[in-house]
């Protein structure tokens, strides 16, 4: 069979998952269509008719805060399909024509609220579609910021976040991640702001449009999720890091971000050498305002990153590492549904991880591993415990575990089989899957094919299935200590001991291990404990959003008054899930003491903060009381 007759049965689910066709620039990814591979976040029949592309023509309004313009769609369709359906949100629909700009008849679904509405389109032989549309002011993708709520404060800002399935809110299309497809753009901006985008960018200085603003145009030749479609707008600059890195940011952060950025060409150096060579042309980061609501994005090409990395000692560009790593798992390889995000994330850890012992050393990535091991206990504690359903890695997996439990299944087979052994397989494993969709099963089947290879010894040792599917923590999980994080285990035994905060030798201390320090105290100590350690390292007025954070999770659990301003602060400023909705959730646990400080900074702090972190937010304060 042809490639070109592997990818189409595929796209019409004529193939089951085990098809190793990859694809090329510019051609049509698989469609995965064995039971588990349905996606239940999309009203899409990929199987009838499908999106293979998708052409954008927007224009950016800050004064309405939306979007207007065209979405154009290739249509790969079974020869009796009647209509295509893809996901909205929100979405204002205009019209919709064919190719030639023949009317098409269409109609919108009932809305749900987390799923949007499903948009049919009959398309009378057409294989072509062009939607005319605005998104709404509050489009869950989308955060405006006035220029008081950026760096420079200078211009305004918009940016998107597509994952998991907000994309829909300004793209009419089929928004699931086992729908690849390849896209363009032309983004329509006022002429002193720059557009930058995850795809190559074909008009670095923008072309001037008839009224006076500028336009640029980008494109991606390489099929991608959808959710990994990404723009951000803004006072923008750009500095070189490498042959292939930069980093856009304001220009008020730029030589902070450089500064903190400088080993990115040496990153993607070291991981090519691990897992094979980095298919997406340049590797660019774009350093976001506070409010981005993640630690990072891995959008192809432009890593959007959270300044709140940036802490003046390089002790948190194992971030970097961690996006750039999604080039390989999550962005080359994807999973086909969202119950499969381990393959993503857990993937991706253990190779961040594997990328800063290369880079850094192993007792760096011994620290980093160990720290993750803490993470991981903590969140199959508060998932239930180890038998809880939310502790299995396929499936509605709570916290971190995702990352943490997926790198750990993954160090336990390396650890296993041995590091080179491990190593082949993983390299030859992203490039039999490479531009395609996968699930947990599918990467099962390729362990076993390519790995195992019916040693019946080798897989009753590693236990696949109770990793992939059993809840809680095989007993064969490979735990890397830290020797330096043991010896902050002593100091903190010493201090809960009586020594004072001065006894703590922690004047060369990295991040890492103010975190297992700041982590590792009791949740219950006296306010004189708390007052000599915030006068001895003046943990409420740190620079570094990690330790403050830890610090203010800590100061929450005692009511501790005088960190109340520095919390107030920190809330009011950083918008990083990961951060404040520990402090959140702290405070709400504490009904006389904690929830009026909750409702009164949210109240304040929520028109900063990303939409999907607000309104995750505003469900934990408006939840019933304990």
């Amino acid at each position: 069979m042809s490639f070109r007759s592997v990818v189409l049965a595929a796209a019409l689910s004529i193939t089951p998952f085990t098809s190793v066709a990859i694809a090329a620039p510019g051609e049509v990814a698989p469609i995965l269509t064995t039971p588990e591979a349905r996606d239940v976040k999309t009203y899409a029949q990929p199987q009838v008719a499908r999106v293979t592309h998708v052409d954008l023509d927007l224009a950016v309004d800050f004064a309405t805060k939306t979007m207007q313009g065209v979405a154009v769609m290739d249509v790969l369709a079974a020869k009796d399909a009647k209509a295509i359906v893809l996901d909205t949100l929100d979405l204002n629909i205009i019209k919709i024509t064919d190719g030639e700009g023949k009317d098409l008849p269409w109609r919108l679904g009932s809305n749900n609220e987390e799923l949007g509405a499903p948009l049919t389109v009959e398309l009378r032989g057409a294989n072509r579609i062009i939607v005319h549309y605005r998104t709404a002011p509050g489009a869950r993708a989308l955060q405006w910021l006035e220029p008081s709520l950026t760096d420079g404060k200078r211009k305004p800002y918009l940016f998107s976040q597509g994952q998991d399935i907000n994309n829909r809110s300004w793209i009419p299309t089929q928004d699931s991640p086992g729908i690849r497809q390849t896209w363009a753009a032309r983004i329509v901006v006022l002429s002193d702001l720059v557009a930058v985008m995850s795809g190559e960018k074909l008009t670095p200085e923008g072309e001037p449009t008839a009224d006076g603003r500028k336009a640029y145009r980008f494109r991606m030749d390489h099929s991608v999720p959808p959710y990994l479609i990404a723009l951000a707008v803004g006072d923008l600059e750009f500095r070189a890091l490498g042959p292939r890195t930069g980093v856009y940011t304001e220009p008020s952060m730029m030589d902070r971000a450089a500064s903190e950025l400088v080993d990115t060409e040496k990153m993607v150096t070291t991981a090519e050498a691990l897992y094979g060579p980095y298919r997406w042309g340049r590797y660019d980061v774009l350093v976001l305002p506070p409010s981005f609501p993640f630690g990072g994005m891995e959008n192809p090409t432009l890593t959007f990153l959270t300044p709140t990395f940036i802490t003046g000692d390089r002790a948190n560009v194992g971030l970097v590492a961690h996006e750039l790593a999604h080039s390989w798992s999550g962005n080359l390889v994807t999973n086909a549904t969202w119950p499969d995000s381990w393959l993503n994330e857990g993937f991706t850890t253990y190779f961040e991880n594997r990328i800063m012992e290369a880079l850094y050393g192993p007792a760096r990535s011994k620290m980093e591993a160990d720290l993750d091991w803490d993470g991981m206990q903590a969140d199959i504690k508060a998932a239930g415990g180890p038998k809880a359903e939310r502790t299995k890695l396929h499936g509605d997996v709570g916290g971190q575990l995702a990352y943490f439990k997926g790198a750990t299944f993954l160090r336990t087979i390396e650890t296993t089989v041995g590091r080179e052994r491990w190593d082949a397989y993983l390299r030859s494993y992203f490039d039999r899957h490479a531009f395609q969709p996968q699930t947990t099963a599918g990467f099962l089947a390729d362990l076993r094919a390519n790995l195992i290879k019916g040693d019946k010894a080798l897989e009753a040792q590693l236990q696949l299935d109770r990793w992939a599917y059993g809840a809680g923590l095989p007993e064969n999980a490979v735990h890397l200590k830290s020797e330096a994080l043991a010896r902050v285990d002593e100091q903190i035994q010493s201090f809960v001991g009586g020594a004072p905060a001065t006894s703590v030798t922690a004047s060369a201390w990295t991040t890492h291990e103010w975190l297992r320090f700041l982590n590792g105290l009791p949740r219950q100590l006296s306010k004189a404990q708390l007052d000599d350690l915030d006068a001895t390292f003046g943990l409420s007025v740190s620079t570094n959003s990690y330790v403050r954070s830890a610090w203010l999770e800590l100061a929450i659990a005692n009511r501790y008054e005088p960190a109340i301003a520095s919390l107030d602060e920190f809330l009011s400023s950083v918008g990083r899930g990961l951060f404040i909705r520990p402090l959140y959730a702290g405070l709400m646990k504490d009904r006389s003491w904690g929830q009026p400080i909750a409702r009164r900074i949210f109240e304040k702090a929520k028109s900063t903060y990303h939409p999907t972190v607000a309104a995750g937010l505003q469900r934990m304060i408006n939840a019933p009381a304990a």
